[in-house]
């Protein structure tokens, strides 16, 4: 009988397993076997150049090749091309904002419900029922850096990088739940920090986490794995070649979180440790609130699968995913495929919001136990195509070839892919207020969007917001201003009564040695 992990390994042909010691070399037979795979499937061509290469270069590719299921790539590509025809929307169901029964909004939600989902987040925190899984396998590509997105810093006068934000903001989360329940020595909050990398920027964010001794957080309760990639695609369905000895491949989207959890055993770790609450995000909101207690309170006791955080449209034409029913089940809808009149709808009970308003942030609660059911749908979850201008090998003249236009695709899935597949009453979703959850990192500096610029100055206004809300006193404005509060300061605007009536000088870190 197949184990959990090689089900999962053969839907996502190739990856954490591919990492770590030198291949060995192949036996001529192996290499046989392999090669009539290859033929069957009519993708011979990446041998194209193996009887040149060294010893050590042909048990490179050998492996490689020996990761990916060429039938199930054919199957994958070919479906990705000539997706099934779009389910059309219903016209009894259609599109429909979430019902009431599952959704929250931070932003109108009583204040002693949102106390309660606190306390009960932190006492999952205290009892050890929470991990995080991060999403950084992004390099810092568009904002001029080759290193993981995660290692850059955005300007803060602090100059820390996005990691060691979110890698303090576990630490105080562990150290407030600690006081609230009374633990001490080895009975402390754990909040295992599951990081997940791609292929470019594992050994970086390995080397990064080391050099900065994992941030303070123990070594063992940080897991580093590493995403699933996919072979690129010409666009005649042939599995391209990045090098005579080595195939174009690429990450297989946020989507691959699923089959990675499986392949490298976080699920078996996360069972282990008797997870069973988990929250996942991307690297690039600095402000994100790491397992935070009010999510986890909220979605735990909705008793759910999956649930998401959402924030505000800005206006009509904002071009983001929206959080909605469609055909009675939570998915996500693009803006591309809202018309107008939909998009501008105002809400009956609101008139002053739009209807459709929970705008898509990558930022989810799973339960351990829908995590664990993974290799029950993996296999139904959609590729979707990403066309783009791919470097490769002409396996008939033997040059590399630098195309001026998409000459090929890359198979990617989507996280949000599995939110239909659930029942309304196992999906939750929560309003947070933007300019305290999310920022994300997304273009180089100077663009005046989703850049460093602005990643750093909304830190420094919410710093500004917690420290005036407390009574502290401000003083000086201008560009740049604000506060820095660092994490292990504080998680949330909690614990700064001391600023009561003091003034501080913008701008500012308030920062401590330790939390």
């Amino acid at each position: 009988m197949d184990t959990i992990k090689n089900v999962i390994s053969k839907i996502q042909g190739g990856g954490d397993s591919q990492a770590g010691a030198p291949p060995r070399e192949p036996s001529a037979n192996e290499v046989q076997e392999l090669k009539e795979k290859y033929e069957k499937a009519g993708q011979e061509q990446v041998f194209a150049f193996y009887d040149s290469l060294s010893a050590s270069e042909q048990a490179t590719l050998f492996a490689q090749l020996q990761g990916f299921d060429p039938e199930h790539i054919n199957k994958i590509t070919n479906k990705a091309l000539n997706p099934p025809q779009a389910e059309n929307v219903d016209k009894e169901s259609g599109l429909k904002p979430l019902p009431e029964t599952a959704t929250a909004s931070i932003l109108d939600s009583k204040t002693e419900d949102i106390e309660k989902w606190y306390q009960s987040g932190l006492d999952l925190i205290a009892d050890n029922k929470v991990g995080v899984v991060l999403m950084a396998g992004g390099q810092g590509t568009r904002l001029g850096s080759s290193a993981p997105k995660g290692c850059f810093n955005i300007g803060l006068p602090s100059e820390k990088s996005l990691f060691k934000i979110q890698a303090e903001r576990i630490r105080k989360l562990q150290s407030l739940a600690n006081r609230k329940a009374g633990l001490e020595g080895e009975k402390k909050a754990v909040v295992p920090w599951y990081v997940m990398t791609s292929g470019p920027t594992r050994g970086p964010t390995e080397a990064y986490f080391q050099e900065n001794n994992y941030f303070g957080l123990q070594k063992e309760n940080v897991v580093i794995f590493e995403q699933g990639v996919l072979p690129c695609v010409s666009n005649d369905g042939k599995i391209l070649l990045e090098s005579k000895g080595k195939v174009a491949v690429a990450p297989d989207g946020n989507g691959g979180i699923y089959q990675a959890l499986i392949t490298s055993n976080v699920i078996g770790d996360m069972r282990k440790r008797g997870i069973e609450h988990i929250h996942a995000y991307c690297v690039d909101n600095c402000l994100v609130k790491v397992a935070d207690p009010v999510f986890i309170g909220f979605s735990a006791s909705k008793e759910v699968d999956i649930a998401t955080k959402v924030v505000r449209k800005r206006n009509a034409t904002e071009s983001v995913g929206l959080i909605l029913l469609k055909n009675g089940k939570p998915d996500v809808v693009e803006y591309s495929e809202i018309d107008r009149e939909t998009a501008e709808a105002k809400d009956a009970k609101q008139p002053d919001v739009l209807k459709f308003r929970a705008a898509n942030i990558v930022n989810h609660y799973y339960s351990f136990s829908f995590l664990e059911s993974i290799p029950e749908w993996a296999h139904k979850l959609p590729h979707h195509v990403a066309r783009k201008k791919i470097p490769y090998v002409d396996t008939e003249k033997g040059n590399t070839i630098k195309p001026e236009k998409p000459n090929g695709i890359k198979l990617e899935q989507f996280v949000f892919d599995v939110f239909p597949m659930l029942e309304l009453n196992k999906f939750a979703c929560m309003e947070v207020k933007r300019e305290d959850e999310f920022s994300p990192l997304k273009n180089a500096k100077g663009t005046g969007e989703d850049d460093p610029d602005t990643s750093k100055q909304d830190i420094m206004n919410q710093g500004k917001r917690w420290v005036q809300a407390a009574g502290g006193i401000v003083v000086g404005s201008g560009k740049g201003d604000g506060i820095e509060v660092s994490p292990l300061f504080s998680y949330g605007g909690e614990g700064l009564e001391e600023l009561m009536d003091k003034e501080i000088t913008s701008p500012a870190v308030l920062d401590i040695g330790k939390a």
